[in-house]
């Protein structure tokens, strides 16, 4: 179990920012047996890797993290890992990936359609690319969900075009981390909405495959936006991995 001493780190995705975490925390904090110390949670400010993205976190942050990443925060939790494994004491990886961009038309077909976006989000500003963003990234019974969607979008509007390129950047780049993630050996677990059309739950699945100490946890009536989504049902994942 997690102590007191443990700072909870939770790292959002691209172009995420607390907004993602806030609606998990007053429910984890209700969890039976969960005692929470220090919770941080990071903001990737102008980094334009991965790389960096986890060097600002263990920098910000001293002694033993418990880390939990989603989107992009799931690579650069794993980055974290790769980094100071002896600073690590629990990971989580959620609607994540480990692989490396695929090389010829596959990765090539991913550069345009991020490109794009970025080009949308400097033509007609990042909340216009945000509302088409969103279509595949939450399940589709919520997309009515005003509440839901507006904080999405608020979020994403609260960071620049040029932020955006930065991020994206970093993804286009990201290393394979494969075996970064074979090497974990401590508290793993692995998780995605059930619905996570970006990184569904086959390729969750792979990723277990690479460690046998990853408990998968699938994330009902939820797309890629899950914590957001489903805020409770994501506190009880975490409240599973902090008990292991």
């Amino acid at each position: 179990m997690t102590t007191q001493d443990d700072t909870l780190v939770l790292i959002p995705g691209l172009m995420c920012d607390h907004a993602v975490w806030t609606p998990v925390l007053p429910a984890l904090r209700q969890m039976p047996d969960v005692r929470l110390g220090t919770v941080h949670i990071a903001d990737h400010g102008t980094a334009g890797s991965l790389a960096a993205m986890a060097d600002q976190i263990l920098q910000a942050v001293p002694g033993p993290l418990a880390v939990a990443g989603h989107s992009m925060g799931g690579r650069v939790a794993l980055e974290i890992w790769r980094r100071a494994p002896q600073r690590v004491r629990r990971l989580a990886l959620l609607d994540t990936g480990c692989g490396v961009r695929p090389a010829g038309a596959a990765g090539e077909a991913e550069r345009d359609k991020r490109m794009a976006l970025l080009a949308l989000a400097r033509r007609e500003g990042v909340r216009a690319m945000a509302t088409q963003w969103v279509q595949g990234m939450v399940h589709p019974a919520r997309l009515g969900d005003r509440a839901l969607v507006d904080a999405i979008l608020d979020m994403f509007e609260r960071r620049s075009a040029d932020v955006f390129a930065l991020q994206l950047q970093a993804l286009l780049d990201r290393p394979e981390a494969g075996d970064v993630l074979a090497s974990v050996d401590v508290p793993l677990c692995i998780g995605c909405g059930a619905q996570d059309s970006w990184a569904p739950v086959a390729q969750h699945e792979a990723m277990v495959a690479l460690n046998p100490r990853a408990r998968l946890e699938v994330i009902a009536d939820a797309g890629h936006m899950a914590p957001m989504e489903r805020p409770e049902a994501t506190a009880a994942v975490l409240a599973r991995w902090l008990q292991a």
